[in-house]
C-alpha cells in the first residue's frame, strides 16, 4: 500500500506493457474518454473518496496533458489530483484496480521516467487500432476499453450478469463505503468559534492569576448517524441477494452499520459480515442464515426487529434501509402498522426495490403499497449505479435524487 513518502513503482496490476493505448470502445473521441473517466470518479465517490468538481476538473486536464489511453498516466493523474489525504490512497488503489482491471503481470521495482507530454489522442477506426503495435509495447487492452466495460456494467441489472461480470461487480462492491448523515452529538470539543466554554475560561483566568485572558470556546462534535440495513433473502430476491449482501459487507466495514436478513426469520448478520475478506464474510453468513430463498413475512419480522432491537435504541435516530421487492405473504395491514412505528423512531426510512427499475413498474403489491406511506425515499436497487445512488441518499447528498414520501417517489 502506498504511503505519503514512498510511491509505488506502478499502478496496481500494471506491467511493462501498460503503455499508451488508443481510445477505443468508449464513445466518440475525447467525449467518450471523458465519460469513462467520469465513471471512474463516480466509483471513487461511492467508495467514500471526496472528489469535488475542482479535483475532477484538474484530473481531466492532467489526463489530457498526458495520455488518456495510457494506464499508468491515468493512474498517476488521478492519484495526484483526486486524493486529498493519506486515507484516500488505499481507496484509490482498490477502485483503480477494480475499475480498470489487472493484466496480471508483476510490477517491477524500478521507477520508469515519465514520458514527455503528448496531445490528446483521437478515436481511430478498428482497422487502425488493430495495426502493428510498437516493439517496445507488448499488446494489451486499452485503458478506455477496460473502463468502458466497467461503466456499462454499472448500469446492468444484477440478475442478468454472467459469472465473469458478477466477479467484476464483486470487486467494485468491495470498494464501496456507506456512511450515514452527520448529526451533532452531545459531546463538545475545543474550537475557535462557537459558544463560550466557561470551565476552560475560568481555569485560564486562574492560571493567569486573575488577569484577563482570551475566552475559550467549544463546539459540538458531529458524528455519522447509525445505518440499519434490512436485507430480504427470500426466494423472489435470490438474483439480487449476493450483490446486496456484499454491499452490506462494505457498509459494515465502514462502521456504525447494523445488518439484518429477513425472510421467514430475522437474523442479525453484523458479526458475520465484519470479516475483512468478503468471501469469508459470505461463507460465515451462509452458515448463520437458515431461511435462504424461503418465503417473506415482512410485517411479522419488522415487528420482531422493533420489539427486540429497534425500540431499545438501534432504530432511534438512525437511517433504516429496507432492501426488498415488497412481496408479503403475511398481513399487509400489519406491515403498514409496523412501518408507521418504524418511521416514528428512525431519522429516515429508505426502501430500495430492485423491481422498481423495470419498465411499467408500479407499487401495486399489497406489501409495497402498505409500506410506501411511511417511506421517505423509494429508490432502485437493481444495479451498481443504483446502489451508488442509494449510498448518496443514505449520506444525505443533495445530488442523490431523494424522492420523498413514498408514493411520490414511485
Amino acid at each position: 500500500m502506498p504511503t505519503a513518502d514512498r510511491r509505488p513503482a506502478r499502478p496496481p496490476g500494471a506491467g511493462p506493457g501498460a503503455g499508451p493505448g488508443r481510445v477505443s470502445g468508449a464513445g466518440d473521441g475525447a467525449l467518450g474518454a471523458d465519460a469513462v473517466l467520469l465513471g471512474f470518479v463516480r466509483a471513487l465517490r461511492a467508495a467514500g473518496l471526496e472528489a469535488g468538481s475542482e479535483r475532477v476538473h484538474s484530473f481531466l486536464r492532467a489526463v489530457t496533458v498526458l495520455r488518456p489511453g495510457a494506464r499508468a498516466d491515468v493512474y498517476w493523474a488521478g492519484r495526484a489530483t483526486l486524493c486529498g489525504g493519506h486515507d484516500d490512497l488505499a481507496r484509490f488503489e482498490r477502485v483503480f484496480e477494480a475499475y480498470f482491471g489487472s493484466p496480471g503481470e508483476p510490477a517491477p521495482r524500478a521507477v520508469r521516467p515519465a514520458p514527455p507530454p503528448r496531445p490528446r489522442l483521437i478515436a481511430r477506426p478498428a482497422s487502425a487500432v488493430s495495426g502493428t503495435p510498437n516493439e517496445d509495447e507488448p499488446p494489451g487492452p486499452p485503458t478506455a476499453t477496460l473502463a468502458s466495460s466497467a461503466e456499462v456494467l454499472r448500469h446492468r441489472d444484477v440478475a442478468a450478469l454472467d459469472p465473469a461480470e458478477r466477479a467484476q461487480l464483486r470487486r467494485l462492491l468491495s470498494a464501496f463505503a456507506l456512511h450515514g448523515q452527520s448529526r451533532r452529538s452531545a459531546r463538545r470539543r475545543p474550537a475557535r468559534r462557537g459558544q463560550v466554554d466557561p470551565r476552560r475560561t475560568v481555569r485560564e483566568l486562574l492560571r493567569r492569576g486573575g488577569e484577563p485572558a482570551r475566552l475559550r470556546r467549544h463546539a459540538r462534535v458531529e458524528r455519522p448517524r447509525r445505518v440499519v440495513l434490512l436485507v430480504d433473502v427470500s426466494g423472489s430476491m435470490a438474483p439480487y441477494a449476493d450483490a446486496l449482501l456484499r454491499f452490506a459487507h462494505a457498509a459494515v466495514r465502514g462502521g456504525r452499520t447494523e445488518v439484518f436478513t429477513i425472510g421467514t426469520r430475522l437474523t442479525r448478520a453484523t458479526r458475520e459480515l465484519s470479516h475483512r475478506d468478503p468471501d469469508l464474510a459470505m461463507a460465515a453468513l451462509a452458515a448463520a442464515v437458515p431461511d435462504w430463498r424461503g418465503g417473506t413475512r415482512l410485517g411479522e419480522l419488522l415487528r420482531e426487529f422493533l420489539n427486540r432491537w429497534g425500540q431499545r435504541g438501534m432504530a432511534r435516530g438512525a437511517v433504516v434501509v429496507l432492501l426488498s421487492d415488497g412481496w408479503e405473504r403475511g398481513d399487509p395491514e400489519l406491515l403498514g402498522a409496523q412501518m408507521r412505528r418504524l418511521h416514528s423512531l428512525a431519522h429516515q426510512v429508505i426502501w430500495a426495490n430492485p423491481r422498481k427499475a423495470r419498465p411499467g413498474y408500479a407499487p401495486l403489491a399489497a406489501g409495497m403499497a402498505a409500506a410506501l406511506p411511511s417511506v421517505d425515499a423509494f429508490v432502485e436497487g437493481h444495479s451498481l449505479a443504483a446502489l451508488e445512488r442509494l449510498a448518496a441518499v443514505v449520506r444525505g447528498a443533495a445530488d442523490g435524487g431523494v424522492p420523498v414520501k413514498g408514493a411520490e417517489g414511485a
